[in-house]
């Protein structure tokens, strides 16, 4: 079967172009004994990518010439394993293709997509792995209390949205951190956040001690960088840090020092957040998100991009700060 892909060409240096890959085609062998044949009918792109495209991330690496990985949303055409049967949909690791052969291991780790779903995509976004990194670091790791300040960074993505929604319906203050005018005034019209700040025309710091007069009790971040130093600084006593995102390092840019004296002046709890440590928890987060969205209560943004030639500008789009919501390639 012929299919269409892309394929890495070279290790980006910086933030990556649509120079760093490659659109071909290529031949699908037939499906055998414990495979499926499916469709990919959109993509997810993810910051992790271009981590794993540097050898850098807890997954394995993405390297030159490699059909560049990642999860999609998929449409089983033929199959060979009892899980899968014709005509479902599931989000699955397909890679940036159009059509995909998944194996065993890929098919025991899909997620079943049901009609429930809509749109469909927002299984790869809130509904997804975006949508429980946000509620694992939330409700299990941030002790949040009613009244708290919470700050996020990255703002309107879709794991800093969905944090700060989560927060908002817990009964927290919370205000966003996010780049451009557009971006501030969708997380604090549309999200309900408190307050956003524009990293990009405020002063972060200044802003920061205006918005939170008394402190940061939860600050969940997102980016890394200058941007968790500054919030650092503004720690409240007994102040809880979720670390999630290193977007500040993804492009290759030097990490910064953070003194580890804020962080005993504030007597604070700072904890890593690795997705897939709670993978137990998937179905608990897809009912409750779920049901906000179904209520209206949780709003998310989708950044739609169409046909699979676009994916590395959506990718490069997504790595410049670019994007408006969550980055997707329909099919």
């Amino acid at each position: 079967m012929q299919i269409e892909h892309i394929t890495l060409v070279r290790t980006p240096q910086g933030t990556p172009t649509e120079a760093d890959f490659a659109f071909g085609s290529g031949t699908l062998p037939a499906h055998a004994e414990g495979q499926a044949l499916v469709r990919v009918l959109a993509l997810s792109l993810d910051p992790y990518l271009r981590s794993a495209m540097a050898g850098r991330h807890l997954s394995a690496a993405i390297h030159p010439g490699d059909v560049v990985r990642g999860e999609g949303l998929v449409q089983v055409l033929e199959s060979r394993h009892p899980r899968l049967t014709p005509g479902t949909q599931w989000v699955a690791q397909c890679g940036w293709r159009s059509h995909a052969l998944l194996g065993v291991e890929a098919i025991e780790q899909a997620r079943r997509v049901g009609p429930e779903v809509q749109p469909p995509t927002l299984a790869l976004g809130a509904l997804g792995m975006p949508g429980l990194t946000a509620w694992a670091g939330f409700k299990r790791l941030a002790d949040a209390k009613p009244g708290d300040t919470l700050v996020v960074s990255a703002a309107s993505g879709p794991v800093g949205a969905t944090v700060g929604q989560l927060a908002r319906l817990a009964g927290c203050r919370v205000i966003g951190i996010a780049g451009g005018p557009e971006k501030c005034a969708w997380v604090t019209r549309r999200a309900g956040f408190d307050a956003c700040i524009d990293y990009r025309a405020e002063d972060l710091r200044e802003a920061l001690r205006r918005h939170a007069p008394d402190g940061v009790d939860i600050y969940f971040d997102n980016v890394g960088g200058d941007v968790l130093l500054a919030v650092c600084e503004q720690l409240a006593v007994g102040a809880r840090v979720v670390l999630c995102g290193l977007m500040a390092q993804y492009n290759g840019e030097a990490p910064v020092p953070l003194n580890p004296g804020l962080i005993i002046r504030a007597r604070a709890t700072v904890r890593g957040l690795v997705v897939y440590d709670h993978w137990a928890h998937f179905a608990e987060m897809v009912a409750e998100i779920g049901a906000y969205i179904r209520a209206g209560q949780l709003q998310f943004r989708e950044d739609i991009s169409h046909g699979l030639a676009s994916t590395p500008s959506a990718f490069a789009r997504l790595m410049a700060g670019r994007n408006q919501g969550k980055a997707l390639v329909v099919l």
